[in-house]
């Protein structure tokens, strides 16, 4: 870069996940936080083997990323970073966070956006003091209503809960059941043409 050129600092927030598939849910809930907290960008990072769970009913990395792409293509305060999946083996938040920190020239704290139901286990998180230090962790309401008391400094968003998952997305899929309104209709067409979890149906 040359000497004397001014890159501007920007405020972002990442969504972690599987994304398997990503859904409405997601992209609602990233929205309301862009709105809530002035962010300019939402940065969604695809797990590549998940710290704290596994991926269930694996249809690859590469058709999880094209649904993403899929999904926030239109949007544009909404990116798709695959820095987990580059990154290779477990995907650790701290390591993500410095990542974005670096791409993204912040200044101020990235926002980390997780569900309440990712609270108890925070504290066996790799570094979250250090997490705790160089992000704000925004905890969005995913099995209850109301606020869950947690320990580490952080910020609520009050956002409408969904009953809705990827899991029941799936479940739906190899049910026979119709899932085209519960995702973004890009995404449910890339499901149809590839016949995503269709084959996992039990004779």
């Amino acid at each position: 870069m040359p000497l004397g050129v001014w890159v501007r600092s920007m405020r972002i927030a990442m969504l972690g996940g599987t994304f398997n598939p990503v859904h409405l849910g997601h992209l609602y809930l990233a929205d309301d936080v862009r709105l809530s907290y002035d962010y300019e960008k939402i940065v969604f990072v695809p797990a590549n083997i998940p710290a704290h769970k596994e991926i269930e009913e694996e249809i690859g990395t590469e058709q999880r990323i094209e649904m993403l792409k899929l999904a926030v293509e239109s949007i544009p305060q909404f990116v798709v970073d695959t820095c987990e999946i580059v990154r290779g083996g477990i995907s650790y938040t701290i390591d993500t966070i410095r990542h974005l920190a670096s791409k993204y020239n912040t200044k101020e704290k990235i926002g980390v956006i997780i569900g309440d139901d990712l609270l108890e286990g925070f504290s066996d998180w790799k570094d979250p003091d250090q997490i705790c230090k160089l992000a704000t962790l925004i905890v969005a309401h995913r099995n209850r209503s109301s606020r869950v008391s947690f320990s580490y400094p952080h910020q609520y968003i009050d956002n409408i809960v969904f009953p809705l998952s990827s899991s029941d997305i799936r479940k739906r899929i190899m049910d026979g059941k119709s899932v085209r309104f519960l995702l973004p209709d890009a995404v449910w067409r890339y499901i149809e043409e590839h016949r995503l979890y269709h084959k996992m149906q039990q004779p």
